[in-house]
């Protein structure tokens, strides 16, 4: 899909840059950790972290990445560094993590699950890493998920990628994250690369795992908003209507603050 035709590019990054800047200031951090995918949305998170003028320190944490992710990563973290001075990069390999705890725990290759619960232990590990981080320099973890990600789809990891402090893109749908980015000149590498979530040894698209493109996913949700529904479409449009409820029904317990059981006052 295209932005609207009123999609300002300059006042949302002047935006967004401000808020991160003033939350940051606010809460007495000193800066932001990212890590860096080399997909678009942790390639605009980190250039609006760094247009503060704030520490930035962007994360390349492979595990088992394919190598076309990481060469986006290194050239998009070289271009960043060149443009600001308070750009720094920590490189943590994490491979040799994972593959240790795996050689700890109970393998059940044939469980259905078994992929995406070693894909979520990844997320989860580099989670971990960005709050180590975090921790040792006084900066908050800067989240990069989207508004079809985060609120659409529920395409993240509970305490992984979605482990965060602040989230500056997440009021923004793919085609707007794309429109910034351009604006913001990210490497066009990273512009024309399939999104990925690298959290799979070959270059497993996010299309792939979830069968519709974003552009597809934000047309879905802006008819879910309107309140059609599946009826209301033929063809593929039922077809991606279908999986974004599916999965925006499945995810909600990701969307939704964690449900706390209140115990009535008369008990305790």
């Amino acid at each position: 899909m295209s932005v609207s035709a009123t999609f300002n590019p300059e006042k949302i990054n002047e935006h967004i840059v401000k808020w991160l800047y003033d939350y940051a200031t606010n809460a007495n951090v000193k800066g932001f950790v990212v890590g860096i995918s080399g997909g678009v949305d942790s390639a605009l998170t980190s250039t609006l972290c760094a247009q503060t003028g704030l520490p930035t320190l962007c994360v390349e944490m492979p595990i088992h990445q394919h190598k076309s992710h990481v060469d986006r990563a290194n050239e998009h973290i070289t271009q960043l560094r060149e443009r600001f001075p308070n750009v720094s990069k920590a490189y943590t390999d994490l491979t040799p993590v994972f593959d240790t705890f795996l050689s700890q725990v109970e393998k059940d290759e044939n469980n259905k699950s078994y992929d995406i619960t070693l894909a979520n232990t990844r997320a989860r590990l580099r989670m971990t890493t960005l709050y180590y981080f975090a921790g040792l320099n006084g900066f908050l973890v800067a989240g990069t998920g989207n508004k079809v990600e985060d609120f659409g789809v529920g395409f993240y990891t509970k305490y992984g990628d979605g482990g965060v402090d602040l989230s500056p893109i997440a009021d923004l749908v793919k085609s707007e994250v794309r429109a910034l980015a351009e604006f913001l000149n990210v490497p066009n590498s990273i512009l024309t690369a399939k999104p990925s979530d690298g959290l799979y040894e070959n270059d497993l698209s996010d299309e792939d795992q979830i069968g519709a493109s974003y552009d597809e996913l934000e047309w879905a949700m802006e008819q879910n908003e309107s309140g059609k529904s599946a009826n209301d479409f033929n063809g593929r449009q039922a077809e991606v209507f279908t999986i974004f409820k599916r999965l925006n029904t499945i995810n909600q317990h990701k969307m939704i603050p964690i449900p706390i059981c209140i115990i009535p006052k008369n008990f305790k």
